[in-house]
């Protein structure tokens, strides 16, 4: 039986692996964020697109690494402002949640603004898409004696591997026990991956009607961890059947915090790969900073010292700046205005969402973007080329994995995948999703320089 959801019992500090913690002067959610800090998953998003290539750029442009430490940074000034108006109104009621608002919720959202993108593949949402295309594709291919691709699997497994998604693959990286490593993943309390379940629910309950269920956030292969955390922080059953929660309230904090980076941040990387030119993101900016209610900016100050900054770059990093704090501070007024929706599940928009709606600046900003970043020759090559070797290595390991009487090429091929991901199992769905760990978790030049030597492109060094 489920406990209806409210500021003091949404919290746990449970973690996945282990039942109990050794005390400790760090606090259990600046472990989550110091163990995300030092993970390989995270690691390896220093070298995964964001959104412009990232070799042979004469300037420096974001990668997932740097746009996750920059949603960090945004998400804990969300977690702290948030956090001393909930210390507030939990105050006479419970003392340690009182506590865990006033000191812990920023390092929460922050700790789980560094995970949010950890599930993303090599390539961005065009690696994503290489992942599902691969399997809706070849569904008919036969596999061992005639059985066809789609027949190992289940209908909700099937439903995972053709529409492969980011969010659930992250939950994944940070809770599965890989072989021969710990169980739990990397041991996260339940409070911070409760903090990225943007969509909980499964994919064979996604629907394009409802923001939470837009996509989904967890693979078969994790039901009872996502059950588990859903249950002991007490979110919300929508529905059993299909299995569909409503969203913790934390999430709303993670996802305003990228959804504000990608929005402004977007435009600076534009301007420094010349893109976009300083009087075009002064106009974008300073309208948006104009139309925003409740800024804590004066525009014709921010006017006057655009006026002494000479530098291009500097400029344009000063408006992001202020833009920035103006999106945070609308954003955590929207969050108090709509605290009770929020917690009691009825809350059907998003924090940024309800700001375009009535921000006609925000929403222009969303057209430029599109129109002259997003679908830039640049942006759109690398998309393509992605595509093409993600594709290429799917299509190398996954007959491979599912044969049982592999050829010697499927033999040697298998060979490259590391231990970790070589799950001993009869299982297929299991097998599938090893092959998917190694692949999705690939940096964008290790994917394309195993492509490129499978395919006999380029030929890697002899080593001793």
């Amino acid at each position: 039986m489920w406990s209806m959801m409210n500021w003091i019992n949404c919290i746990s500090a449970k973690r996945t692996g282990k039942a109990t913690q050794p005390t400790s002067i760090r606090s259990d959610y600046q472990r989550d964020y110091d163990r995300l800090i030092f993970s390989s998953a995270f690691r390896r998003l220093q070298n995964k697109t964001q959104v412009f290539p990232l070799p042979g750029s004469s300037s420096f442009v974001h990668n997932r690494l740097t746009h996750s430490l920059e949603v960090a940074s945004v998400g804990r000034s969300l977690g702290s402002i948030i956090g001393e108006k909930l210390a507030g109104k939990v105050s006479d009621k419970n003392q340690d949640a009182a506590h865990f608002y006033s000191h812990n919720l920023k390092g929460v959202i922050g700790a789980a603004c560094l995970a949010h993108d950890v599930g993303n593949p090599a390539f961005g949402h065009s690696g994503e898409k290489a992942i599902s295309n691969y399997f809706i594709e070849n569904h008919t291919s036969t596999v061992n004696d005639g059985a066809s691709l789609k027949s190992y699997f289940t209908e909700a497994e099937w439903s995972d591997l053709t529409n492969f998604e980011g969010n659930a693959n992250a939950l994944r990286l940070l809770t599965h026990k890989f072989e021969g490593k710990m169980a739990g993943g990397i041991g996260l309390t339940y409070t911070t991956l409760a903090s990225i379940l943007k969509y909980p629910c499964a994919s064979v309950s996604v629907s394009k009607s409802q923001v939470h269920t837009k996509k989904y956030g967890y693979f078969q292969s994790e039901k009872n961890v996502f059950e588990a955390i859903a249950n002991d922080t007490n979110m919300s059953l929508e529905s059993s059947d299909p299995l569909v929660y409503k969203r913790h309230p934390f999430v709303y904090l993670v996802e305003a915090a990228d959804d504000i980076c990608y929005r402004i941040v977007d435009l600076e990387d534009a301007h420094r790969i010349k893109i976009l030119s300083r009087d075009q993101i002064e106009y974008e900016l300073l309208a948006l900073i104009s139309e925003v209610n409740h800024n804590a900016d004066n525009i014709d100050k921010i006017k006057g010292t655009l006026l002494q900054i000479k530098d291009n770059n500097e400029a344009v990093a000063y408006l992001r700046a202020k833009s920035i704090n103006s999106m945070v501070m609308e954003c955590a007024y929207i969050f108090s205005e709509r605290m009770n929706e929020i917690i009691n599940g009825s809350y059907t928009s998003t924090l940024v969402d309800e700001i375009e709606d009535r921000c006609q600046s925000l929403h222009q900003i969303k057209k430029l973007s599109i129109a002259r970043i997003y679908n830039h020759h640049s942006v759109i090559k690398v998309e393509l080329a992605g595509y093409k070797v993600m594709s290429g290595l799917l299509e190398i390991f996954i007959p491979a994995i599912l044969s049982t009487k592999p050829s010697a090429i499927q033999s040697g091929s298998l060979q490259l995948i590391p231990n970790q991901f070589l799950y001993q199992t009869d299982n297929p769905y299991e097998r599938v999703m090893g092959v998917i760990d190694f692949v999705s978790g690939m940096t964008d030049d290790y994917a394309m320089e195993l492509y490129r030597n499978i395919m006999g492109i380029s030929i890697p060094p002899h080593t001793a």
